[in-house]
């Protein structure tokens, strides 16, 4: 089977990048926008597009009528949902069934199952890999949650069951300070994500943040694609990842792998997706933290150490085709990092919305940018500010670092403030050259 024509239900760099690799595989594509986004890269590229509604998320990306509505006038058969928005949403992939179209992502048993940090982590523990024990808080008494904290030590993290992207999260130092933050938590989780489910695991001092790529098809196959570092950090948001993490053993780097591909098969998952883990890197030892069942912001450097288009992948499976990959298949090269480009003023942690007056873009060998901006383009305030990634690749880590100094020098957009200068002082930092650091590197720089 192969798909005639993909909804994209997506906006920005990612709706432009699934749209691309659409073109390639010969498949039309339609893309969906709110009214801020009329003008918006993916719109003008696509074969047919829609308005869904207005610029708020809640009354287009994330309007599940008007979405479907939109495939069924325009004859689409398959909807891919990107990151963000309703790529995690188990009603939405539900609903694209009941309305026959295929759900670019995985079976929605696994969406359910993976969705709960919880729940993915007593799967992941009866999958054999290892976790860090959670405290339950829901349903348990002040006096419970405050005794086995104490029992667990301090510093420990709470967690919201169905945050993510860095949201419903918080580091506790002191016993003092647990109750109100999660009283405080559950309010915020119940209002952003509709489940205030929270629980509590230890804070690891010096920890890397690691994650596995995995693609996974129907028929029981699965492979991995090597793992990403994304220890660099800002209030538990990714800033730069790279590929390979630098501080794995080559031991490790395989067990970590393998536990990736042996907790896919378990939870029989059929598409792309990341397994994340938290590494100690004193007790050298790892801890699976969840896994998201979409594609990654991150991918590209995935992609280009392996040459394997992980869309492209994605909507191959979702159309019942068997990988075209065994594990032995799978070589990687060389070295690859990504800065996330966000409208934003770093001194102050403020969006920077409006127009774009000029822009250009960084190239030569071993440069890749994802985007959707262009000189005249109005970024609206409504939505996520990253605006583009800069991905480059080469022999070494020190010769992409070197080499991504370089792009950032290369690119330009004036018009609004952009976080190119933060990107810059990490790359030259001496820790970040040195490798001597963790998730906590810019809290700790910043101050």
């Amino acid at each position: 089977m192969k798909f005639k024509k993909v909804l994209i239900a997506n906006r920005g760099e990612i709706a432009v990048r699934i749209l691309r690799t659409c073109r390639e595989l010969g498949i039309e594509t339609v893309c969906v926008h709110s009214t801020a986004d009329e003008n918006s890269l993916h719109v003008k590229l696509a074969d047919e597009s829609v308005c869904i509604g207005p610029a708020k998320s809640a009354l287009s990306y994330l309007n599940i009528p008007s979405i479907l509505s939109a495939a069924e006038i325009t004859g689409a058969d398959a909807v891919h949902p990107g990151f963000g928005f309703l790529s995690e949403n188990k009603e939405f992939a539900t609903l694209c069934k009941k309305w026959g179209l295929e759900f670019i992502g995985p079976n929605v048993d696994c969406i359910d199952k993976m969705g709960s940090k919880i729940l993915s982590k007593e799967l992941a523990e009866e999958a054999g890999l290892p976790i860090l024990k959670p405290i339950k808080v829901n349903g348990r008494t002040d006096s419970e949650i405050v005794e086995d904290a104490r029992t667990m030590g301090y510093p420990v993290l709470i967690k919201a069951s169905a945050g993510g992207g860095g949201r419903g999260m918080q580091k506790i130092d002191q016993e003092k300070d647990l109750l109100p933050a999660i009283t405080r938590l559950k309010s915020e989780a119940k209002a952003g994500f509709g489940d205030d489910t929270l629980f509590i695991e230890k804070y690891i001092m010096n920890p890397r943040h690691v994650e596995v790529q995995i693609l996974a098809d129907k028929h029981g196959n699965v492979v991995h694609l090597g793992e990403r570092d994304c220890t660099v950090q800002r209030r538990f948001q990714k800033v730069v990842e790279e590929s390979p993490c630098p501080v794995l053993t080559p031991e490790i780097r395989e067990s970590i792998c393998q536990s990736a591909v042996n907790l896919a098969k378990f939870v029989g998952y059929d598409s792309v997706g990341t397994v994340e883990y938290l590494y100690d890197q004193d007790e050298q030892k790892f801890y699976f933290m969840e896994m998201n069942t979409r594609i990654q912001v991150e991918h590209p450097v995935t992609e280009q150490r392996t040459g394997i288009d992980l869309i492209a992948q994605q909507i191959k499976v979702a159309a019942g085709e068997k990988l075209s990959y065994k594990q032995e298949d799978i070589t990687f090269k060389g070295h690859s990092i990504e800065c996330r480009i966000n409208a934003e003023d770093p001194k102050t942690n403020m969006p920077s919305p409006g127009e774009i007056v000029y822009y250009h873009r960084p190239a030569g060998i071993g440069v890749r940018v994802d985007d959707f901006i262009y000189s005249g383009y109005k970024v609206p305030p409504f939505y996520d500010s990253m605006i583009a990634k800069v991905i480059v690749s080469g022999n070494s880590r020190e010769e992409c670092i070197n080499r991504m100094i370089r792009a950032l020098n290369e690119t330009f957009i004036e018009g609004i403030k952009t976080n190119k200068e933060l990107h810059l002082s990490i790359l030259k930092d001496k820790d970040f050259r040195g490798n001597n650091y963790a998730t906590n590197f810019l809290a700790l720089k910043m101050k």
